[in-house]
């Protein structure tokens, strides 16, 4: 029973690290190098992170600095900035490029709550299947035998409980993202 919970904790806790990430790459209107993690540039004919080629600052709340390892990388960067779906317009002097962060709109803003609200969904829904697994694992044993209906209802209480902390636990981690991305 213990090796249960502790699975469906770890499941649960998989679940909130990815809600973090993934609102990580959320833009706010404040400038985060997080916002590139997913930013992919053609390193030699081979699709690279562009942390692995340049370092990464942000020296201002609005402005991210690219300062990459090799000259000619720069093209190659801000060619991938372009396409991407970051929505920003980068600027280069030849060795560093500049991507400035323009403050969102009201509109975007509530777009962007959306979005977050909907990766949050996706992390209660996980939270929930992992829920789901533990306690028909614990029916299924009492069902074969394996323990008592007792401690069958008792693991599933405790399941119901650790569902509860962390849908709290993702409520908060929302609401402190919905004041990141608001506040102007």
């Amino acid at each position: 029973m213990d090796a249960m919970l502790n699975k469906t904790r770890k499941q649960m806790d998989a679940a909130i690290e990815h809600l973090k990430r993934e609102l990580a790459r959320i833009r706010t209107g404040r400038a985060s190098t997080s916002l590139l993690d997913d930013l992919m540039v053609d390193y030699y004919g081979t699709p690279t992170p562009v942390a692995q080629v340049a370092t990464l600052s942000v020296p201002e709340p609005r402005l991210i600095t690219i300062n990459p390892w090799e000259g000619k990388m720069v093209a190659a960067i801000e060619r991938a900035i372009m396409i991407s779906d970051l929505g920003l317009t980068p600027s280069n002097d030849g060795k560093m490029i500049r991507l400035p962060i323009p403050p969102l709109t009201e509109e975007r803003r509530k777009e962007f709550v959306k979005q977050a609200h909907k990766v949050g969904e996706e992390a209660r829904v996980s939270i929930r299947n992992a829920r789901r697994d533990a306690v028909d694992a614990f029916k299924r044993m009492q069902k074969d035998g394996d323990i008592a209906e007792d401690d069958s209802k008792r693991s599933q209480e405790q399941v119901q409980k650790l569902t509860d902390d962390y849908g709290r636990h993702v409520d908060e981690i929302l609401k402190r993202k919905d004041h990141e991305i608001m506040e102007i």
